[in-house]
C-alpha cells in the first residue's frame, strides 16, 4: 500500500471510528478528525460522560461491526445553506460554526484547522458554494474524501489513547476528547509498530533520566525548567564540547553574550513581531528600559560583527556560543527535555560574503554528519523552503537564490534529502537534519539556515576588493539544536547505553573481596593515567571502586542497571595472575594488567 492509499485507508476508517462512536452514544457532537503520523484523531465532544481506555473494547467491537457488514461509501454534494440546516437538524455545532465560518468567508475559513479534511469546494477567493459528505450505512459526515470504496476495504487498526483537546485549539472555546487510533495496510505493519512503541516506553528519557541520575525537576524551580545531576552535566558538557571542537576545527571563535538585553534589539532584527509572546519580560529598577531574558542569540552575534569595521579580507567571520536561551512556552507543551522553557543551544554564526555560502555550508554539514555518524544515527535532510504566505521577510528573488544555494550544497555533499515548503525560518531557508534513531524513528536536530534579512536590518556592512560597502550573508547553525532536547533523543536512542567516551561513568572496578586493595591501587593508577583524545578531549577516565562488603552479584546488578560500559572484577585470582576480568555488554574476558592502558584505549 503506497502513502497515498494509506492516508485514504485511515482517512476512511476516522470516518467509520466516528460512525461507531455514534452508534454507543447517539448524542455525540464531532470536531474534525484528520490523518495524523501512523493513524488518525478525532475530536468528540460527549457533554459529561468521558471516553476511558475500558471504552476502548466497546468502540473496536462496533468498528469491527461496521467494517464487517461492508457498506460503500457514497459522496453527496450539498449547497451551503442546506449544509448549515443538516448540521442544525442533526445537533452537530462544531460543523455548523465551520459551515457558517465558510460561508462567510470562503476558502480563508477555519485556517486554524485542517480543511483538508472538510468538504470544501470553491472558486478561488469565491465564497464557498457547495460542500461535500460522505455516507455510509446510516451515518453521513461533512468531509472532503476520498473514501475506500467499501468499509470491508480497511487494514489493522488499534485505539491508542484519549486526551483533552479545545476546539481549534482555543482555550476559551470548549474542552473535547480527542480519540487517537493507528492504522497501517495489515497486522504484520501494525504489530511491528506496537513492537516499537513498547521500545520506545523502556527507553522514554523522562524514566532514564531519573533511574540513570541524570536530571531531576522540582515544583519550587519551575515546569520546563530542568536540573541536571553530576552525572548529566558531564553528558552535557561532553556533547557540547564535542560539538565545539568540530566547528573549531573549521575556524569557529568562541564569544559570550549576556542573558538578558533590551527589547529594542528583537524589534530592530525582527523577532519581536515574529516571537514577542514566547518572551520572559524583565523589569528593572534601576531605569526604564524594557528588558527581556534572550531567546535566541543571532541578534547578538550581529552586534559582535558590527562592534568594528570589516573588510572583505576579514570574512568569513565565525562566531560559536554554547549558551541558555529562554522561551515562555506554553505548559501543557512542556514535557521532559523535550520541550523546555530554558533551552542550551551550541549555536554559531558566520558572517560571509556570497561567494563563501557554499564553502561554509558544506563544512557545517560535514560537522552534523560527523557527529551524528559518531553516535549511529543516519541523518537526511530537509530542505525547508518558505510558502506563499505574507509571515516572510526579504525579496522573493533573494528567497529563491538562497533556496538554490542550500539544494546546491546539499547536493554536492551527496546527502539524502527532501524539499517541503513552509518550513522555513521568517528571515531565510533552512536545512533541517533528521536523524533515524535505533528503534526506527526520525527526530529533527541540527539545523542550517541562511539569513539575508538581519544583516541588512542592523545595518551590518563590509567593504569589498573594490573599497565598495556592502551586506554579508549570514548563516545560523546549531549542530546538537537544544541540548536539552538532543539529549532526550540520544538517551532514548542508545537506552541509556552510551557510547563509553560520553558515559557519565566509563569504569566501575568491583572487588570480590578485601584482600586487593593493593592490586586495584594499581588498576586505578593505570586508569588515572589515561587521557583519551577521540572523540572528544574531555578529561581522564571516569571511574570508581566498588569496594563495598556485599556479593559480587549485587555490585554487578547495581552497575548493570546503571548502565556503565566497563566493569572491571578483580579477586585473589586475578591478584595472583596479575589480570583482571573485563565485563562488558558484549561478554566477559580477561585482560592482562600491563595490557589494560591499551585495551581501554582500543575501547
Amino acid at each position: 500500500m503506497d502513502k497515498e492509499q494509506l492516508h485514504i485507508m485511515r482517512h476512511s476508517l476516522a470516518h467509520i471510528t466516528a460512525a461507531a462512536v455514534r452508534r454507543i452514544w447517539p448524542d455525540a457532537k464531532f470536531g474534525v478528525g484528520p490523518v495524523v503520523d501512523n493513524g488518525f484523531y478525532y475530536d468528540i465532544d460527549l457533554g459529561d460522560t468521558k471516553i476511558s481506555e475500558a471504552n476502548f473494547p466497546k468502540i473496536e467491537k462496533e468498528i469491527h461491526r461496521i467494517v464487517e457488514y461492508g457498506s460503500s461509501f457514497e459522496k453527496l454534494d450539498m449547497p451551503i445553506d442546506e449544509a448549515i440546516k443538516w448540521a442544525k437538524d442533526n445537533k452537530q455545532p462544531y460543523k455548523e460554526e465551520l459551515l457558517n465560518d465558510l460561508k462567510r468567508s470562503g476558502t480563508t475559513a477555519a485556517k486554524d484547522i485542517d480543511a483538508s479534511e472538510l468538504g470544501l469546494v470553491a472558486d478561488g477567493e469565491a465564497v464557498v458554494k457547495d460542500v461535500s459528505f460522505y455516507k455510509n450505512g446510516d451515518f453521513m459526515d461533512l468531509c472532503r474524501g476520498p473514501h475506500v470504496e467499501n468499509t470491508k476495504n480497511i487494514g489493522a487498526f488499534k485505539l491508542m489513547r484519549v486526551a483533552g483537546a479545545y476546539w481549534r485549539g482555543k482555550e476559551t472555546n470548549p474542552q473535547m476528547q480527542r480519540l487517537y487510533v493507528v492504522a497501517f495496510a495489515d497486522q504484520g505493519e501494525l504489530d511491528q509498530y506496537l513492537e516499537r512503541l513498547e521500545q520506545a516506553k523502556l527507553r522514554d528519557h523522562r524514566r532514564l533520566g531519573r533511574e540513570l541520575d541524570i536530571y531531576t525537576t522540582s515544583p519550587l524551580v519551575g515546569v520546563g525548567l530542568p536540573l541536571f545531576t553530576p552525572r548529566g552535566t558531564i553528558l552535557r558538557d561532553i556533547m557540547s564540547q564535542y560539538s565545539n571542537q568540530l566547528r573549531i576545527g573549521y575556524g569557529f571563535e568562541k564569544v559570550w553574550t549576556p542573558h538578558i538585553t533590551k527589547i529594542d534589539l528583537y524589534k530592530k532584527s525582527g523577532h519581536w513581531d515574529k516571537f514577542g509572546e514566547e518572551l520572559f519580560l524583565v523589569t528593572s529598577q534601576e531605569t526604564d528600559d524594557k528588558m527581556a531574558l534572550k531567546p535566541m542569540n543571532c541578534p547578538h552575534h550581529a552586534q559582535i560583527y558590527a562592534g568594528r569595521p570589516r573588510s572583505y579580507r576579514d570574512l568569513p567571520v565565525r562566531y560559536l556560543e554554547t549558551t541558555t536561551d529562554y522561551r515562555d512556552e506554553k505548559t501543557g507543551e512542556l514535557g521532559g527535555l523535550d520541550r523546555v522553557r530554558a533551552l542550551t543551544q551550541d549555536d554559531s554564526h558566520v558572517f560571509c560574503s556570497p561567494d563563501q555560502v557554499e564553502g561554509e555550508i558544506s563544512n557545517l554539514l560535514a560537522t552534523a554528519r560527523e557527529l551524528y555518524g559518531s553516535i549511529s544515527m543516519a541523518l537526511r535532510v530537509r530542505l525547508s523552503y518558505r510558502d506563499n504566505s505574507d509571515g516572510y521577510l526579504g525579496e522573493l528573488a533573494l528567497w529563491e537564490s538562497a533556496q538554490a544555494q542550500l539544494k546546491a550544497a546539499v547536493i554536492a555533499n551527496e546527502l539524502d534529502y527532501f524539499e517541503q515548503e513552509g518550513e522555513a525560518a521568517f528571515y531565510g531557508p533552512k536545512i533541517d537534519f533528521m536523524a533515524t534513531d535505533a528503534i526506527g524513528r526520525e527526530h529533527q536536530v541540527a539545523t542550517v539556515q541562511l539569513d539575508f534579512v538581519q544583516p541588512g536590518r542592523f545595518g551590518l556592512q563590509y567593504t569589498d576588493a573594490e573599497g565598495n560597502i556592502q551586506t554579508p550573508l549570514m548563516i545560523h547553525c546549531a549542530i546538537l539544536g537544544s541540548i536539552e532536547r538532543f539529549l532526550s533523543v540520544f538517551i532514548e536512542h542508545t537506552a541509556g547505553w552510551f557510547p563509553f567516551w560520553a558515559a557519565p561513568e566509563q569504569v566501575r572496578v568491583l572487588t570480590i573481596n578485601d584482600t586487593v586493595s593493593d592490586y586495584v591501587s594499581e588498576i586505578t593508577t593505570i586508569l588515572g593515567s589515561l587521557i583519551l583524545n577521540k572523540p572528544v578531549k574531555y578529561n581522564e577516565i571516569r571511574y570508581t571502586v566498588d569496594d563495598r562488603n556485599e556479593s559480587l552479584g549485587k555490585k554487578i546488578r547495581e552497575a548493570t542497571n546503571w548502565k556503565i560500559p566497563v566493569q572491571l572484577i578483580v579477586g585473589q585470582k586475578d591478584k595472583d595472575a596479575r589480570e583482571v576480568s573485563v565485563r562488558t555488554q558484549s561478554g566477559e574476558e580477561k585482560v592482562k594488567l600491563d595490557g589494560l592502558a591499551d585495551y581501554i584505549k582500543q575501547l
